[in-house]
């Protein structure tokens, strides 16, 4: 009945995939959407919220909770040193952040190491090409 459905199919596999990464970033006390806007913040110190909304695919209102909520735990903070527009504010990553980043990066290493092995390197990497492409196109 679904073979051909891809909202249900596509759906399946996030739950998947979210159950998977949920438990991998537990560890950190973040979910992993969390996790991956610091990864970002971490690779591109004073990188602006407009850039990470772009670069993550969600709305600035979320990147805004996001930011908010990590800025709680202690690991972002806003800064606006080297910005034009004094509205435009750059996020920048904590000691405490920097301080785990390597374990981060090792963890989101973990599972992509992992899926390879299960389902294949090129597999995934054709997957993860298509998934992006299709998310272009379908705007």
């Amino acid at each position: 009945m679904f073979e051909r459905c891809l909202y249900f199919n596509v759906n399946a596999l996030a739950r998947s995939v979210n159950r998977i990464w949920d438990q991998a970033f537990n560890e950190f006390g973040l979910s992993p959407a969390h996790a991956y806007l610091l990864r970002l913040v971490l690779a591109q110190p004073g990188i602006s919220q407009k850039a990470i909304a772009k670069e993550l695919k969600l709305e600035k209102s979320t990147i805004t909770r996001f930011i908010d909520s990590l800025e709680d735990k202690g690991l972002l903070r806003r800064s606006k040193a080297g910005t034009e527009d004094s509205r435009e504010q750059r996020i920048v990553a904590t000691a405490r952040a920097k301080r785990i980043h390597a374990d981060l990066e090792k963890k989101g290493d973990e599972l992509y190491y992992a899926l390879c092995k299960k389902l294949g390197k090129h597999e995934i990497q054709k997957l993860v090409a298509q998934l992006r492409e299709t998310t272009k196109l379908l705007g």
